[in-house]
């Protein structure tokens, strides 16, 4: 349950994701003190958590769930509307996103 976004700059697209949220332009998602991304709206908040890492060629966000574990539509949500805001804010910075369909490297999913 993996998400990458293959571009040349993948330290760049996380740090642009990163400062939108602080300047506000990004206002769905919040990001804690770890660097893991969540969602901000009430039905979606801490259900799941994004953690971020850099590849040569990619940027990459495994799941982290919560301790209750991970349900398949807050799985669908999380990955689709991260994606989308993506494709939203940062078309130009990447050339293509991924997601997986079951757990892979990284995740912690119980």
């Amino acid at each position: 349950m993996s998400i990458k976004f293959y571009c040349s700059n993948p330290s760049g697209l996380l740090a642009a994701f990163k400062q939108a949220i602080v300047d506000k332009k990004i206002t769905t998602w919040s990001c804690d003190s770890d660097g893991d991304f969540t969602h901000k709206s009430q039905q979606w908040a801490g259900k799941a958590w994004l953690r971020p890492a850099i590849g040569g060629t990619y940027l990459l966000l495994t799941t982290v769930p919560p301790e209750t574990g991970i349900k398949s539509i807050v799985y669908g949500y999380y990955h689709g509307h991260f994606i989308e805001t993506m494709l939203n804010h940062f078309d130009k910075q990447f050339q293509v996103a991924q997601a997986s369909a079951m757990p892979s490297d990284g995740d912690r999913v119980s």
